[in-house]
């Protein structure tokens, strides 16, 4: 039998990975969800949801990435993890959860500077947060050692497709309130 503590890192790193794809894919679907007519209850309120998992999920690209520090593997250093193009390990797809990782953490801690950036600058910036959560579902389906494997696409898909679906229903004006329309009750 394999010793786990030798792979601790590694372990810890895939398991927060999958969990930073799940949470954010949740918080991707909370944030369309809360602009659309899909809640019709004025008494649904999901900002302290949205906000809880959008924090989570920041928690947790942070554990990923720096728990693969660790990793008597790949040997990466603090520049592999944090700065795209530096690692040579499957650089574009590392590349891609970097910048998708530094994207939701900036637009996810925006949030805390609207006061200063102003209310409508921020939710302009704030949509390019799905830009950056379809980076990190990228860098998941290309980069991960479950990459291929039929439960993580399964699990993958059961987490992505909503939010996609969302997405597309945002984008179309399906379900989207206009400025100034009451929610009907």
């Amino acid at each position: 039998m394999t010793n786990p503590s030798t792979h601790l890192f590694w372990i810890t790193s895939r398991a927060a990975g999958t969990a930073a794809l799940l949470l954010s894919s949740f918080g991707v679907c909370l944030g369309l969800m809360m602009g659309s007519r899909l809640l019709r209850k004025r008494g649904v309120d999901l900002r302290v949801t949205h906000e809880a998992v959008s924090l989570a999920t920041l928690v947790a690209i942070v554990v990923h990435g720096i728990s693969l520090v660790g990793d008597s593997f790949m040997h990466p250093s603090v520049a592999d993890i944090s700065i795209p193009f530096v690692s040579a390990y499957k650089t574009g797809w590392t590349t891609a959860g970097i910048v998708a990782g530094w994207g939701l953490l900036a637009l996810g801690l925006s949030y805390y500077a609207r006061r200063w950036i102003g209310v409508q600058r921020w939710r302009t910036l704030h949509r390019f947060t799905v830009a950056a959560w379809a980076l990190g579902v990228i860098h998941s389906l290309g980069e991960g050692t479950d990459a291929g494997e039929t439960w993580f696409l399964v699990m993958t898909a059961i987490a992505v497709v909503p939010a996609v679906a969302l997405f597309v229903a945002r984008m179309t004006g399906i379900g989207t309130r206009t400025r100034g329309q009451a929610v009907p009750a």
